[in-house]
């Protein structure tokens, strides 16, 4: 049974860092594209960064700020987030995928994290 767990959210204040890990089961996982996702209340769930074989990919907010890397021992991957803003506040879920006919397609979900910050 594929589990993806994240772990590593909570209050912070703007302009402070936060760490989210995931770490993954039941899957192998460096055959995996891994992403972070997120949504905020009364929002839709939106893409915040992946992580492939050829690199990294950010949605523009978050460029500069946020660095997904990855752990292939330990079967994790990391959202480092810096100089956060209260806009970011959200439930922040990883994923893992693969490239569908060009697309990237996430089948496995983790229950998310919250993270709020505070101005």
């Amino acid at each position: 049974q594929v589990q993806l767990v994240e772990s590593g959210g909570g209050l912070v204040q703007a302009g402070g860092s936060l760490r989210l890990s995931c770490a993954a089961s039941g899957l192998t996982f460096s055959r995996y594209v891994m992403g972070w996702f997120r949504q905020a209340p009364g929002k839709e769930r939106e893409f915040v960064a992946r992580l492939t074989w050829s690199g990294t990919y950010y949605v523009d907010s978050v460029k500069g700020r946020f660095t997904i890397s990855r752990d292939n021992a330990k079967n994790s991957v990391y959202l480092q987030m810096n100089s956060l803003k209260p806009e970011d506040t959200a439930v922040y879920y990883c994923a893992a995928g693969s490239v569908v006919a060009g697309r990237y397609e996430y089948v496995y979900w983790g229950q998310g994290t919250q993270v709020t910050v505070s101005s």
